[in-house]
């Protein structure tokens, strides 16, 4: 489609881009068609030559290293997300916190792959945090951990359902790291309950745009306006200010 603005973004972004793109047509007539996925793996196809308009990425680094490789124009942070623990509810988390959750060797933990999805690196950034105040602890949570989404041989999620309810409803994990973007979502579901992490051991991950072509502009320019940040914002995502100073 040649009047049409390629994209490739993170799959945590999907419930927010449909909003999004759909705001950025009826303002300027040009459809937005996008592919999701691990955002490490839909870095190494722009670096292998595949052409497209604008790439979200759930960090900065994946659009910071197009960027030196030539690939992309410009790169601007535009939202934050933190992470959250979803387990199996049950008598079993009866006075436990998300810390005894994780550690509890009762439990299949599982994470997303790091390298291939930023939320895997995010877990394990946390995992270091964990680490230096519990020492022993993070080292266990590395070692125990089952790398289930976000790889390149990993299976796909199916159409609708989030990582987390989906691998602790097909009995593959009875735990699982990822975005604080889904947790309302998940909250709603009686089988699952969500825990927060406090800040001092939470990981704020910084989401950025590569502006690949002169054609992707525009739609980045939308993402970063007032109307684009209340749209990620209403999603569960931290505005652009929130990580634009890190």
């Amino acid at each position: 489609m040649a009047n049409s603005i390629k994209v490739l973004a993170a799959g945590s972004l999907r419930r927010a881009w449909a909003p999004l793109c759909e705001a950025f047509q009826d303002k300027t007539g040009t459809k937005v068609v996008t592919e999701f996925g691990p955002a490490g793996l839909l870095r190494d196809r722009i670096e292998q030559g595949e052409k497209v308009d604008l790439f979200a990425s759930a960090n900065t680094a994946h659009p910071l290293a197009l960027q030196q490789h030539g690939k992309a124009r410009e790169v601007d942070a535009f939202c934050g997300n933190s992470l959250c623990v979803t387990a199996r509810k049950g008598p079993a988390l009866d006075k436990l916190n998300w810390l005894s959750v994780l550690l509890d060797s009762r439990f299949r933990l599982a994470t997303s792959t790091p390298q291939s999805d930023p939320s895997g690196d995010y877990a394990w950034q946390m995992f270091e945090l964990i680490e230096r105040r519990h020492p022993g602890a993070g080292e266990a949570l590395r070692n125990k951990a089952l790398r289930l989404v976000g790889g390149e041989k990993s299976a796909k999620i199916p159409e609708g359902k989030l990582a987390a309810e989906w691998l602790i409803s097909s009995g593959q994990a009875d735990v699982f790291i990822g975005y604080t973007s889904y947790a309302a979502s998940l909250r709603e579901n009686d089988a699952l309950e969500v825990y927060n992490i406090p800040a001092d051991y939470n990981v704020r991950a910084r989401y950025a745009l590569a502006t690949c072509t002169e054609k992707g502009k525009p739609l980045a320019e939308f993402i970063l306006s007032e109307t684009g940040q209340h749209i990620l914002q209403n999603a569960g995502f931290c505005g652009k200010h929130s990580v634009m100073q890190e």
